[in-house]
C-alpha cells in the first residue's frame, strides 16, 4: 500500500511539473538521471546551448534545491571558503594563524533566538531556502561518494567541503566594518584642527555640516578602537584564502565600486513595453561573482543571476516582471564608546548605571594544535571589537547585520517569489543590504525603491564615534515606506549608479540616511544618454552598458591652460584632439590615464595638510576637479596661477609614463595593452599547485575605467590591469522575454575541466551580448543537455 501510493504520488508530481518529463525535449547532449537525497520528486534540468541551466520542479522547494545542487557542482570551492570564514572554521583547515579571523568572526554571529528568528520568516521563503540547502548538501554528498569530481583545490590542499544547514543561514551575519574606519578619521581630523580637510577625502552629500557628539574625547579615538575590525588584527599566512569569495580591496581603485541599473517606461521605449537594464559592478580578477540559473515551479518562474551561497535570483525577471539592483548608501554603522569600570571590565555604563557585558565562550578547533577557548563580548548586542581595561574603555560596533530580524539571507528568496509591486513591499521588509531596487512589469507599470535597514539616530548624525552611555542609542529602523521611491514616474525613465539620489524635497534631516556616496559621473552619462533618445530600444541599453565616454576627461579638456611649458604642449595636444573616448585602442585615453594618476598625487601634496597626509591618503576625484575648475587658496596665493602649473606638471609626468610604459612612438600606444582582463584563481600566488592547475585566463584588452559607464576599474598602485566592473550584465524586453540579454564572465563554471570555464571571455570582451531565453519553447529549442535528479531510492 505504501508503495502504490508512493508511485501514485510520484506520477501525479510528474504530470504537474511545468515541461513535465513526460513530455521529453530532444536535446543535443542526452539526458543523464543521478539520485539524490533531499529532492521530494523528480527534478528537470535543461542545460541550453549558452550553458545557463533551466530547472523545472514539481515544487519551491525542489527548485531550489536544484539551484543549490547546481551552483555547489559549479562554485562549490569558493562557497565553502566564504562559509568557512563567516562561520569562523579557516583554522579548523588552515591552521593556527587563522585563530584570530575566526574569532573575529564569530563575534559576528547572531546570539538571539535562532529559532524565533526562522519562525518569522514567510514559511515559503523558508521551505525554499531549506531546499537550496539539501541541494548544496546533495552535491556534496555525491562528491564524497566519487571524489575524482572534487574541485581540484580539495586535493592540492587536503580538505574536504562543509556541510550547510538552515540555522546557520540566521547564525553568520560577516564581518563588516561598514565606516567605522570613516569615523575614526573624523574624530582625529578634529582633534588636531583639521576637520575641514574631511572634504577632500568624502564630501558631504548633501551638504551637512559636522556636530562633534556632546561627551566624545575626540582626542582619545585611534585606529586602536577599531580593534578586531582592522585587517591587520586578523594576520593569515596567504590572505588570499580570505578574498576568495569576496572584492579586492577597493582603496585606490579609483572610484570604480558600484553598478549602473535605468529602467524605462513603455511611453519611452521603442517597444512599447518597459526595458530595465543592469550591470553589477563587482570584482574582475576571479570566478564570476554570479551564476545564472532558470528556475520554474507551480508559483516560481524567474532568470537571472545569483550569488553563489545566497538562495535565489539577485538580478534578473519572473514571468511578471523584471528586477535590478544597485548599491544604495546607506550608514547602518556606529562605533560607540564604552567607559568600562576601573576593577571589572566586564561592567559598562550604560542609562545611568553598571550593566553587565554579555559573554559567550567557544572553542575553535585548529588544524596541527589544540583548541582554542575565546571569549567573546556584547553590549546589548553590539559586538566588543577592542578592550583596553587600563583606559576603562571598550569599544561597540553597532550594525544593523547584527539586529533580530537581519536575516538577508532570505530576501532574495521573498523578493523571487512576489508577484508585483505590492508584494515586493513586504518581500522588502527582509531585505538589510542598502539597495536601489529596479522594477517593470508586463502591465507597463515601473517602480524605483530604495530598501535596507537603515538606523533611526535621534540625537546624532553617524558621522563621528558616539559615546556608548544610552544617549546616542538607535531607536528602531526607518520604515521602507519612509524610503526614498517613485512609481511610473512621468519622466519615463529613471537610473541609478551610486549617486547622491535623494528626492529633492526629501527630510534628510529627519530622515539621516547617508552621507557618502560615489562620484555622479556614471549616472550622468547615463542621463545625458537617456534624455536624448525618446524611443530608447533593447540595442541602445547595450550600447550605453559598453559606453566609455569620460566625463572626467571632458572637465580636464576644459581646464588645458593656454598657455603651456613646450614639454607638456605635446600631450596637450594630444588630448585637445580627442573625444574623451576611453576606448582599447586609444593613445589618448592612455595618455589621460597616466595624466591623471599624477595629478591626483600632485594635488594632495599640494592641498592636503601636512599634519592630515597620513589620513588622507587619496583625494576624491570629483571633489578635486571642483577645487581645479574654481581654485582657491588652498593652491596658492596666486590660485589659478597654481592651478595652471599643476596641470602642465601633470602632463608633462603622464607623457613620460606612457612613454615608459606604451613605448617612445605615441602612434603605438593603446590604453587596452595596459588595460588587461586578467582572470586567474585568487591562490594562484600563494600555492604553485595551485597555479598550475588553474590556467590564467588573460590576453584580452578593455577600454573604459572606474568612472564610465562601462565601468572597468583599476588599482594604480598595482598597475592597469581591470579590477573591477560589470562581470554580469543583462538587458530586459519586459514581456517579451527571450528577447533579453546577458553576458556573464569568464563563465559558468570555476573548474577548469569544464566547457563553462571561460566559453564567455571572449564575448564579454567583444560586447556581444547573449540571448537569455525564458519561454519552454525556446529553451526547448536551444536544449544541449538535460539532467534529472531523482530522489534517492533508499
Amino acid at each position: 500500500m505504501i508503495q502504490r501510493r508512493a508511485f501514485l504520488l510520484a506520477s501525479a508530481a510528474l504530470v504537474a511539473m511545468p515541461g513535465s518529463l513526460l513530455a521529453k525535449p530532444r536535446v543535443k547532449g542526452g539526458t543523464r538521471t543521478v539520485n539524490l537525497a533531499g529532492a521530494r520528486a523528480p527534478i528537470e534540468i535543461i542545460e541550453d546551448e549558452l550553458g545557463v541551466p533551466h530547472v523545472r520542479a514539481a515544487s519551491k522547494h525542489d527548485a531550489f534545491f536544484g539551484q543549490g545542487y547546481l551552483v555547489a557542482r559549479d562554485r562549490l570551492f569558493a562557497m565553502d571558503i566564504d562559509y568557512r570564514r563567516d562561520m569562523g572554521r579557516m583554522a579548523e583547515a588552515f591552521g593556527p594563524r587563522f585563530v584570530a579571523a575566526d574569532k573575529a568572526a564569530r563575534l559576528f554571529h547572531f546570539r538571539g533566538d535562532i529559532d524565533a528568528e526562522l519562525a518569522a520568516i514567510p514559511p515559503d521563503v523558508l521551505e525554499c531556502a531549506r531546499g537550496y540547502v539539501a541541494g548544496v548538501n546533495a552535491r556534496i554528498d555525491e562528491l564524497a561518494a566519487d571524489p575524482t569530481q572534487l574541485p581540484l583545490e580539495y586535493g592540492i590542499m587536503g580538505i574536504s567541503p562543509l556541510r550547510w544547514n538552515i540555522p546557520d543561514l540566521v547564525r553568520r551575519r560577516g564581518l563588516g566594518m561598514g565606516d567605522a574606519d570613516d569615523e575614526v578619521r573624523r574624530a582625529q581630523l578634529q582633534a588636531r584642527g583639521l576637520l575641514d580637510a574631511e572634504q577632500l577625502a568624502a564630501p558631504l552629500r548633501p551638504a551637512w555640516s559636522f556636530t562633534v557628539p556632546e561627551g566624545l574625547d575626540v582626542a582619545a579615538v585611534s585606529e586602536a578602537d577599531l580593534g578586531i575590525l582592522d585587517p591587520a588584527a586578523r594576520p593569515v599566512p596567504f590572505d588570499a584564502i580570505q578574498e576568495v569569495s569576496i572584492s579586492p580591496e577597493p582603496e585606490g581603485d579609483r572610484f570604480a565600486l558600484g553598478s549602473n541599473a535605468w529602467t524605462i517606461s513603455p511611453s519611452r521605449s521603442a517597444t512599447g513595453r518597459p526595458i530595465l537594464a543592469n550591470d553589477p559592478h563587482l570584482g574582475i580578477g576571479g570566478a564570476s561573482p554570479r551564476h545564472m540559473i532558470h528556475m520554474t515551479a507551480p508559483g516560481l518562474d524567474v532568470i537571472g543571476a545569483g550569488a553563489p551561497g545566497l538562495p535565489g535570483i539577485m538580478q534578473g525577471h519572473t514571468d511578471r516582471f523584471a528586477f535590478g539592483r544597485t548599491n544604495f548608501h546607506i550608514d547602518q554603522t556606529d562605533l560607540f564608546i564604552l567607559r568600562t569600570k576601573a576593577g571589572d571590565a566586564n561592567q559598562y555604563w550604560h542609562k545611568g548605571k553598571w550593566r553587565a557585558l554579555e559573554t559567550f565562550e567557544d572553542e575553535i578547533i585548529v588544524k596541527g594544535g589544540p583548541p582554542e577557548r575565546v571569549t567573546l563580548r556584547y553590549a546589548d548586542g553590539r559586538p566588543i571589537v577592542s578592550e583596553d581595561a587600563a583606559r576603562s574603555r571598550a569599544v561597540a560596533l553597532a550594525t544593523v547585520s547584527m539586529l533580530p530580524g537581519a536575516n538577508m539571507r532570505f530576501a532574495i528568496i521573498a523578493i523571487n517569489l512576489a508577484t508585483d509591486w505590492a508584494s515586493l513591499q513586504q518581500a522588502f521588509k527582509l531585505h538589510v543590504s542598502p539597495t536601489n531596487l529596479h522594477y517593470a512589469d508586463i502591465d507597463g507599470n515601473t517602480g524605483w525603491q530604495t530598501i535596507g535597514f537603515t538606523p533611526r539616530r535621534p540625537k546624532h548624525d553617524g558621522l563621528f564615534p558616539a559615546p556608548g552611555d544610552g544617549d546616542f542609542d538607535w531607536t528602531g529602523l526607518l520604515p521602507i515606506k519612509d524610503m526614498p521611491h517613485v512609481y511610473n514616474p512621468p519622466e519615463g525613465w529613471f537610473a541609478s549608479a551610486n549617486q547622491m539620489n535623494l528626492p529633492a524635497g526629501y527630510p534628510y534631516r529627519e530622515r539621516i540616511i547617508s552621507f557618502n556616496w560615489s562620484d555622479p559621473y556614471r549616472y550622468d552619462r547615463c542621463a545625458e544618454v537617456l534624455r536624448s533618445q525618446p524611443k530608447h530600444r533593447i540595442e541602445d541599453s547595450i550600447a550605453l552598458q559598453h559606453d566609455v565616454q569620460s566625463l572626467p576627461a571632458r572637465a580636464l579638456l576644459k581646464l588645458l591652460p593656454a598657455s603651456l611649458s613646450a614639454e607638456a604642449a605635446p600631450a596637450a595636444a594630444m588630448l585637445r584632439r580627442w573625444d574623451c573616448g576611453i576606448e582599447a585602442d586609444s593613445a589618448a585615453a592612455l595618455l589621460f590615464e597616466m595624466v591623471m594618476v599624477a595629478l591626483s598625487a600632485d594635488f594632495r601634496d599640494r592641498v592636503v595638510p601636512a599634519a592630515a597626509k597620513d589620513l588622507i591618503p587619496t583625494v576624491n576625484l570629483s571633489e578635486m576637479l571642483r577645487i581645479l575648475g574654481a581654485p582657491d587658496q588652498r593652491l596658492g596665493d596666486d590660485p589659478a596661477a597654481a592651478r595652471d602649473a599643476l596641470i602642465d606638471r601633470a602632463l608633462v609626468a603622464g607623457w613620460t609614463k606612457a612613454v615608459e610604459l606604451g613605448g617612445v612612438d605615441p602612434a603605438k600606444w593603446q590604453w587596452g595593452d595596459l588595460h588587461r582582463v586578467t582572470i586567474a584563481h585568487p591562490l594562484a600566488s600563494s600555492i604553485p599547485a595551485i597555479a598550475a592547475a588553474f590556467p590564467k585566463i588573460e590576453g584580452g584588452r578593455s577600454g573604459g575605467d572606474g568612472t564610465t559607464p562601462m565601468a572597468r576599474g583599476f588599482n594604480s598602485r598595482r598597475g592597469f590591469n581591470v579590477s573591477h566592473g560589470a562581470s554580469y550584465l543583462f538587458v530586459a524586453d519586459v514581456g517579451a522575454w527571450d528577447n533579453s540579454r546577458f553576458l556573464l564572465l569568464p563563465g559558468q563554471s570555476a573548474d577548469p575541466r569544464s566547457p563553462r570555464y571561460r566559453d564567455f571571455y571572449p564575448k564579454w570582451l567583444a560586447g556581444a551580448m547573449q540571448p537569455l531565453w525564458f519561454s519552454k519553447a525556446a529553451v526547448d529549442r536551444h536544449a544541449a543537455g538535460r539532467l534529472v535528479l531523482a530522489p534517492a531510492t533508499d
